[in-house]
């Protein structure tokens, strides 16, 4: 990557400077990290296996979601937990613009997934009757794609403007990664354009989809007035399960995004739990919250533990 500046590392100071502490960190993280990748595979592997898993809400956005997770927490839990007992904590210049490539677009993919689980439920309540051919498969596919596409277009924004960056001072960025905001800090350049257009990017993109969203459910739980009560409660517990999901997720984004590049006491554990937390936190809520995962999850096991007997 092309370099305009005299930094060639940074040196993250991480969670803590506590040499105990960072035992601590060490062990709590990795814990974390190993909780989200297992949970996140057994829910793909648990619809990549499943026969009765085949809808667009499951085969494609839950899937998805929980693949995008892992990478999610990827891009940033590993080197949190190595640093945590490293002596010091350094990332080169390259090093730390791919973090930010990577931390951007599987968190804009997991934005644009969520509002397309959003779009599939409106679809799925709010016009039962045309569900089958509003989300067939060659649609989804399409959507999908243009997520893609659109993260990737997203974290290529982010890195311009990371590379606009002149540093010729302080390389220590107080935080576990790199990311726009501690970056806009070290800078020796007039931030205010840069800035502005970071928040514009990101900042735009986490409120009006978190917007999107709210309206949306609101719109679908509206129209679930005109459904019977079984009908209702099986819709208020699938709507419930992806609004929580949305809050945990789209509050710390957009408390993090949407203003000045500011230090804050809370940055850091608003950061983690951004990071690391959500992915964690989401295949938890989505297998027991959900009956149908949790069935299908307990179907494959006893006919793997079966299997495995009889051998």
């Amino acid at each position: 990557m092309k370099q305009n500046n005299s930094v060639t590392e940074f040196i993250l100071l991480g969670l803590t400077q506590d040499h105990k502490k960072q035992k601590m960190v060490f062990a709590i993280f990795f814990i974390f990290y190993l909780g989200t990748v297992l949970g996140n595979l057994l829910i793909i592997v648990t619809i990549k296996f499943s026969q009765t898993l085949g809808s667009p809400m499951y085969f494609f956005f839950l899937f998805y979601l929980s693949l995008v997770d892992t990478c999610f927490s990827t891009s940033t839990a590993p080197r949190l937990i190595v640093d945590a007992l490293s002596a010091k904590k350094i990332i080169s210049y390259n090093e730390c613009m791919t973090q930010i490539f990577a931390l951007h677009l599987f968190g804009a993919m997991e934005i644009f997934v969520l509002v397309l689980m959003a779009v599939d439920h409106y679809a799925a309540i709010c016009k039962p009757l045309h569900y089958p051919i509003i989300m067939n498969r060659q649609v989804c596919i399409i959507l999908i794609v243009l997520a893609w596409i659109g993260s990737f277009i997203h974290s290529i924004a982010q890195i311009i403007l990371a590379l606009r960056l002149l540093f010729c001072g302080s390389n220590l960025i107080d935080r576990y990664c790199c990311d726009m905001q501690p970056l806009l800090k070290l800078a020796c350049i007039d931030i205010y354009v840069i800035n502005l257009l970071v928040v514009s990017n990101s900042g735009a993109l986490c409120t009006s989809s978190f917007v999107i969203l709210m309206i949306s459910y609101i719109v679908i739980l509206h129209s679930l007035r005109n459904h019977s009560a079984e009908g209702r409660k099986k819709a208020l517990s699938t709507c419930t399960t992806h609004i929580i999901v949305v809050v945990l997720f789209f509050g710390p984004c957009i408390f993090i995004y949407t203003r000045p590049p500011s230090t804050f006491s809370m940055d850091k554990m608003v950061a983690v739990f951004y990071t690391i937390g959500t992915p964690l936190v989401n295949p938890l809520i989505y297998t027991l919250r959900n009956a149908e995962v949790k069935n299908v999850m307990r179907k494959l096991w006893h006919v793997k533990i079966t299997s495995d007997s009889k051998k």
